[in-house]
């Protein structure tokens, strides 16, 4: 079976498939099956990248608000947007985003089709990332709340100096793993046409019959994306680690 394999799709022509590249890069405005492959990864890391930072950012916030003291209002927004986002399926919410919000509202219509899907992703996965960020807040004992507030610190300050620090050093694992797990359902961005991995994979295979091949390729891709994510975060966990608050040698799993 293996002698059936092409190793030299990757070094072929988009347009006529013959072999003409002794480096298997396209010269001359020419272009190769892999410089369509890392054309591909480059937009599955910047879909990946964008959508993961917005999460972050949304996701620490709607999370804090899960937890403020005394503001019921701010609580049930911030459990109503968790419900919503992480309750439909993502793969809807990218065709939401895509075809319903423009047609509801006009300002939409501007939007390219790469800043729609990275809304979507990113707000899919803020939702989760707020569950994480509450149950960090909330497993920290009532005491560092106390402590913050017995120096005089305001709300904001107390969250800002003494809880979100903590907080964070205990979600670090589950937020690895959301992490990873943004570069995979990063995927879902073919359904509206962004030229990434998936996209990548389905069209080569249909052109060149070899689809063994170009899955195999892509799959390394997202593999080292995962990897790279992991061993980041591995890092960050590992540098900023309070000893004998947080289990030392926890760092599999992610």
């Amino acid at each position: 079976m293996l002698d059936n394999w092409d190793w030299q799709l990757f070094c072929r022509d988009t347009l006529d498939e013959s072999v003409v590249f002794s480096s298997c890069f396209g010269q001359d405005g020419e272009v190769s099956y892999l410089d369509w492959l890392f054309t591909a990864w480059g937009w599955t890391v910047s879909v990946a990248l964008s959508a993961l930072v917005i999460a972050l950012l949304v996701g620490s916030i709607i999370g804090v608000l899960r937890t403020l003291p005394d503001n019921k209002g701010l609580v049930r927004f911030g459990n109503a947007w968790v419900e919503l986002f992480r309750n439909i399926p993502l793969l809807v919410q990218i065709f939401l985003w895509y075809h319903v919000l423009p047609a509801l509202i006009p300002a939409f219509k501007q939007f390219p089709p790469f800043i729609l899907v990275v809304l979507a992703l990113g707000l899919f996965t803020s939702a989760r990332i707020a569950e994480q960020v509450r149950a960090g807040i909330q497993a920290l004992p009532k005491g560092q709340r106390y402590a913050g507030m017995a120096l005089g610190f305001t709300t904001p300050q107390y969250y800002r100096y003494v809880i979100l620090p903590m907080a964070y050093r205990i979600i670090i694992p589950p937020l690895t793993s959301e992490s990873m797990n943004i570069f995979k359902n990063s995927a879902v961005a073919f359904a509206v046409s962004i030229p990434e991995l998936t996209q990548y994979a389905m069209q080569v295979g249909e052109e060149t019959a070899k689809p063994i091949q170009v899955y195999l390729a892509v799959t390394v891709l997202y593999v080292m994306s995962a990897l790279v994510i992991n061993r980041i975060m591995a890092t960050i966990e590992k540098r900023t680690r309070v000893p004998g608050f947080v289990a030392a040698g926890v760092g599999g799993g992610h």
